[in-house]
């Protein structure tokens, strides 16, 4: 691949040992990236909290199902 050094980089970032400051245009842009990215997120957030949530009812409910079932299950044994 042939280097093409006509090419310079274009951003505002470099500060050269100043110290950064934001541009509004900046300011807007990452408002609008973060509320665009909030909007796309929202659903999945909500799902993965439902899910969650349903994993830890169930965990619950299957640990004590196995401490019970356990301990029919050994005193039965021990009955015999």
């Amino acid at each position: 691949m042939p280097k093409n050094t006509a090419v310079t980089p274009l951003w505002t970032t470099s500060s050269f040992g100043h110290p950064a400051d934001w541009l509004s245009s900046e300011r807007s842009e990452l408002s609008a990236h973060l509320t665009h990215c909030g909007a796309q997120r929202r659903p999945l957030h909500v799902l993965r909290s439902g899910a969650d949530r349903l994993q830890g009812v169930l965990v619950s409910r299957v640990v004590t199902s196995v401490v019970v079932l356990g301990l029919l299950l050994g005193c039965s044994w021990l009955a015999l």
